[in-house]
């Protein structure tokens, strides 16, 4: 590995590796993935690292997606972190049941909103988002704004279709 790449790697591995495992669910195939962006990087080092590094991430995710539609298995979108050791069974219950929920409300979300919001997370700047997505530098801003709008009302929607049978 060059040095360049190996620098990139100290730098960005850990919040890409967070990043896939919230868009794919798994978090062994995150490091996998990982591995492949920095194999690619390799390859092609990159002038503007950080974008680059995320959008082939992305759209390693996407290929990925691709072929498991094809298959008929389903990528998971977000997965909680890892419960404290020293959580109740009543606490994991209910953290279990929120990230189910924010699963639900972000399956609802298109494409491009759940990145959006994943690489913001990530603490992306508007540009970055931007040249990472292909999206206009001007139109970040509203495209968060909707996607968090969207989020909070898929969310809600789905709070009102839980405890039914309680």
């Amino acid at each position: 590995m060059t040095d360049f790449v190996a620098t990139l790697y100290v730098q960005y591995r850990d919040s890409l590796i967070r990043m896939l495992h919230r868009r794919t669910g798994d978090r062994e195939r995150a490091e996998e993935l990982t591995q492949e962006v920095f194999a690619r990087a390799v390859a092609a080092p990159p002038n503007n690292p950080r974008p680059w590094l995320f959008a082939v991430a992305l759209n390693l995710v996407r290929e990925e997606g691709r072929r498991a539609s094809r298959q008929g298995r389903r990528l998971e979108l977000y997965r909680g972190e890892q419960p404290a050791a020293t959580s109740s069974p009543d606490e994991d219950l209910i953290r279990d049941e929120r990230i189910g929920q924010v699963r639900q409300a972000l399956a609802v979300l298109s494409e491009r909103d759940r990145e959006v919001l994943l690489l913001q997370a990530e603490g992306f700047s508007y540009d970055e988002i931007a040249e990472t997505t292909g999206l206009a530098k001007g139109a970040i801003g509203t495209t968060l704004a909707r996607a968090r709008r969207r989020l909070v009302e898929a969310y809600r929607a789905g709070e009102g279709t839980r405890h039914v049978a309680s």
